[in-house]
């Protein structure tokens, strides 16, 4: 198997056993010494135990399903719908591997929705 398509089975089995709360699966994808940042909160947590247990303590009945994941050698992005409950929002996952198809980092984008500015209504449809 390449590098491409071992990241992409990583991202792939990465957001799989995070919605089955598979933790031990979960582990096995993470290097020793993962870094995981938040750049909204600026937040970062560093190494598999802290981080693994930072998913086992998330609240709420959160779920997450892939709309789409894409690889390229070491790196992959997963393009998510996660929710709570009846909230729906978007989130980007990067990716970056090690050669032998461990996640080395993190980097996860939970962007808020917004309203567009004026002046450009009569470009766009709004869905």
């Amino acid at each position: 198997m390449d590098d491409t398509a071992r990241s992409r089975q990583a991202a792939h089995a990465y957001v799989d056993s995070a919605e089955r709360r598979d933790w031990d699966t979960f582990s096995t994808l993470l290097a020793d010494d993962v870094v995981y940042e938040m750049p909204q909160t600026r937040e970062r947590i560093r190494g598999r135990k802290a981080f693994l247990q930072f998913n086992m303590d998330y609240p709420g009945d959160w779920h997450m399903e892939p709309r789409r994941i894409l690889a390229d050698g070491l790196h992959a992005a997963a393009w998510i719908d996660a929710r709570v409950g009846d909230e729906h929002q978007d989130a980007c996952i990067w990716f970056d591997l090690s050669p032998e198809g461990l996640i080395t980092k993190i980097t996860d984008y939970w962007p808020e929705p917004y309203d567009p500015p004026a002046g450009r209504t009569h470009l766009v449809e709004r869905y």
